[in-house]
């Protein structure tokens, strides 16, 4: 009876948070399972105070941390000060098929600690990509189904941004966002003058910068714009798992947090035919435990949740749970951040900047939205920073040296960069599969990923080289040089994995409905990235806590309908 709950949980980052605040908010006894350690708002963020001088390595890595960590140790947020955050490339292993940068985070809150704070919303264009090119399947939602969500999701994280009027990129519930500085104003106006169909605008971020009610009953602060998020808030500036949702939750009373547990597989009774619980393995004891409930939230982040709906067989679904069509795990997309361009700007001599912020400018897809123009699908969106340039003079020794160094040289230069965030399109061949072969540490077999570039994705990074140097010569900036990051940057270094348990309207061609349930299994929900039908451009995790919203108030009302 002790192991009994209305709802489970698998999974204690921003999807399941959100899915858990949302059941405990309406009564809901719920079973949130996360497979890593605790990790308490303040009390386990033991570098986010720490000065640059007391690190012992300067928050750098070692020669042997890199050697060990060849695949996270490309994260740009891995470092000595937010190390402990990741999961270390020998703790759980992985099959690559071809090279796949897995970048996770074991822990409760998930990545939610290390994110990168972005949260654009998705506009209607966005979902109708698949119904008018006629790659994936069509989306069985649209904007207007998650409109009112992502307003729900905003007001409670806080999210600061211009209101741009942009029907490519919908405005949402915003606080006010930091000032521009003067060559990103330069920037923008520079293409609004060539351009009708480009727009610079601020990159819409999860920080708070106004205190309401909301945010106060939360506990949290303003953010100070250290720029150091990733080794967690004190202040709560900015939005984490660990700081709102999960502690709003807790103070219900109907939640049980039950980190160290390592979901094995979904327990699904041929006899009821619905699924009945959880099979769980202590990541300290390795002891096998069982929980059970009315219905199950699978939310453990994409890959991982492909691995736990894939490993949870039974005489109904010897393929994995729900894989009546054999598309499960199936369709895996990502983004596509290869490409990187670079200038010198020589005006605005006499403009500096002063302090820090957490984000930058940002420019929405302007590429195939209205319809088809080029000759890849879909489009990117890009990335843009100013910031002036900087010489610091290292010669000398002792107090020479020091004097050197605080006489830092103006060089009177700006240094100009973006960076793409292209849509990749699913396709059937890029999956993940379970290896009968190989097991983990736990007993659970191993996840086979065989995920790659295409030739769409070319084009892309070549029409994006091509777009943004004409850009910047009609900005006036020189020295121009773009990167193309290919070998740096395999695909998963994004961080964006989606799909795998894809919704539609069709069970023949997807496995989820219009609400995140199992075409197959109704009382199994996903609403993570493993749902997402296609990716757009944007950050995705503003649209998984929408979604995830949506799915569980969605359950709830089935819940007390008796329906599931």
């Amino acid at each position: 009876m002790n192991n009994k709950y209305d709802a489970i949980v698998i999974g204690a980052g921003m999807s399941g948070g959100w899915a858990a605040k949302e059941f405990c908010d309406q009564g809901i006894k719920t079973l949130l399972l996360e497979r890593g350690p605790n990790v308490e708002h303040i009390k386990d963020y033991p570098t986010t105070n720490t000065m640059p001088w007391e690190f012992k390595h300067r928050g750098k890595l070692t020669e042997k941390e890199i050697r060990e960590n060849p695949i996270i140790s490309k994260c740009y947020a891995f470092y000595e000060g937010s190390k402990h955050f990741f999961v270390k490339d020998d703790h759980h292993k992985y099959i690559q098929k071809k090279p796949f940068d897995w970048l996770r985070g074991y822990q409760v809150g998930g990545k939610s600690i290390m994110w990168a704070r972005q949260v654009q919303r998705w506009s209607k264009y966005d979902f109708e990509g698949p119904s008018r090119d006629g790659y994936a399947v069509e989306w069985p939602i649209g904007y207007d189904d998650l409109k009112h969500w992502y307003t729900h999701v905003e007001k409670f994280v806080g999210v600061s941004g211009n209101k741009d009027g942009l029907d490519i990129l919908p405005d949402g519930d915003f606080l006010k966002t930091w000032e521009a500085n003067a060559v990103e104003e330069y920037f923008t106006k520079a293409i609004k003058k060539h351009y009708s169909d480009r727009h610079v605008i601020h990159g819409r971020a999860a920080h708070l910068t106004e205190i309401k009610p909301i945010f106060i009953k939360q506990g949290r602060g303003l953010c100070m714009s250290r720029t150091i998020c990733e080794r967690g808030c004190p202040l709560g500036g900015y939005f984490n798992a660990n700081s709102t949702l999960i502690p709003w939750a807790m103070r219900t009373g109907n939640l049980d947090l039950k980190p160290n547990s390592v979901v094995h597989s979904i327990i699904y009774d041929d006899k009821l035919n619905k699924a009945v619980g959880a099979r769980v393995i202590d990541n300290v004891t390795k002891n096998t435990m069982e929980y059970y409930s009315k219905v199950i939230f699978v939310t453990a982040a994409t890959l991982n949740t492909n691995l736990i709906l894939l490993n949870s067989k039974s005489l109904r679904f010897p393929n994995g749970l729900g894989n009546d069509n054999g598309l499960l795990g199936k369709f895996i997309a990502f983004h596509n951040y290869r490409g990187v361009i670079n200038a010198k700007f020589e005006g605005m001599r006499n403009y500096t900047t002063k302090g820090r912020k957490p984000t930058s400018h940002y420019l929405p897809r302007f590429r195939n939205v209205y319809k088809q123009e080029t000759d890849f699908l879909r489009g990117y969106a890009a990335g843009f920073s100013a910031r002036p340039e900087r010489i610091t003079n290292k010669d000398g020794l002792g107090k020479n040296l020091l004097d050197n160094m605080l006489n830092t040289s103006k060089t009177g230069l700006w240094n100009v960069s973006s960076h793409m965030m292209g849509e990749t399109i699913p396709k059937i061949t890029n999956q993940v599969y379970l290896d009968s072969n190989k097991l983990d540490q736990w007993g659970i077999p191993l996840l086979n990923i065989d995920v790659d570039y295409d030739n769409n994705d070319e084009k892309m990074v070549k029409d994006f080289f091509e777009q943004f140097e004409e850009m910047f010569n009609i900005a006036g900036f020189k020295n121009i040089r773009i990167k193309d990051n290919r070998k740096l940057r395999n695909p998963g270094n994004d961080i964006h994995e989606m799909g795998g348990v894809r919704m539609g309207k069709d069970p023949k061609t997807s496995l989820l409905n219009k609400w995140n349930q199992l075409h197959n299994c109704k009382n199994v929900f996903v609403s993570d990235g493993a749902c997402m039908t296609s990716t757009s451009t944007q950050n995705p995790s503003l649209t998984f806590m929408a979604i995830s919203a949506r799915a569980a108030n969605y359950a709830i009302k089935e819940l007390k309908k008796n329906n599931i």
